[in-house]
């Protein structure tokens, strides 16, 4: 039989060599996992234009994504000033890509606002143009972020697309899940008639100004009202960079 001490090594070393393993498979496969988060990204992006790509992004395989990025897209990221950030800005705020998809939204809503950067993209195509922003906010359980997708008017929505990390099926994840959510979003303005900075509200009991509000979600009046404070804030943030276009 044996004793403590042995069984006590015995889990030690396992242990170790668990570990080790785990590090090694972390190391090994973090170059393919990098790629893969950077090609769901772009179809996130490319969802928010679904409607003008010639056929859904889901039917896109994995080379055609990156030929419509590389040939249609183009990349911008600026700071909340509205100023465009050059490439060697974007590695000093510890991106090593450089470019608008290296940016990590996550990481950016963390530091002070004055502080962060915004990725922008700008997919054009046939003569028309569509700047998509990335707005990020909070749902009921944790983290909701969108794609929203504007005219070059900059102000009328012409696509969005949505996700969360961890909100309740049937319910608050209906804003990925239910393809009637994002739609619901096309034609809806960012300024009112007068100029003025509105964005897009979710309204529980139902959409009463046509330009600025969205049917909301049955049961999921939190991650409803998430969406809205996110869209009011995050649309904002874009605001100084697009008053410099018109």
């Amino acid at each position: 039989m044996h004793n403590n001490r042995y069984i006590i090594t015995f889990v030690f070393v396992m242990t170790v060599i668990v570990a080790v393993v785990l590090a090694g498979l972390f190391t090994a496969l973090k170059s393919t996992h990098d790629k893969n988060e950077l090609l769901f990204n772009k179809r996130a992006v490319l969802t928010a234009v679904e409607s003008y790509l010639d056929k859904p992004v889901k039917e896109y395989g994995d080379e055609e994504i990156e030929n419509i990025f590389s040939t249609n897209v183009k990349q911008f990221v600026v700071d909340m000033k509205g100023s465009l950030v050059d490439e060697a800005g974007i590695q000093a705020a510890g991106y090593k890509g450089g470019t608008a998809e290296s940016i990590d939204n996550k990481k950016e809503k963390k530091k002070p606002e004055a502080d962060r950067i915004l990725p922008l993209f700008v997919y054009e195509k046939g003569g028309e143009k569509f700047y998509i922003a990335n707005v990020r906010g909070n749902g009921l359980w944790d983290e909701i972020w969108g794609n929203i997708a504007l005219k070059d008017d900059l102000n009328t929505i012409v696509g969005a697309s949505f996700d969360h990390t961890g909100e309740t099926p049937g319910l608050g994840a209906e804003i990925k899940d239910n393809p009637y959510f994002p739609e619901s979003f096309k034609g809806k303005k960012i300024y009112d008639e007068e100029g003025n900075y509105r964005s897009v509200s979710v309204m529980k009991g139902g959409a009463k100004d046509p330009d600025h509000q969205v049917d909301g979600i049955s049961g999921a009046t939190i991650t409803a009202n998430g969406v809205t404070e996110m869209l009011v804030r995050g649309m904002e943030y874009y605001e100084p960079y697009f008053n410099t276009l018109k």
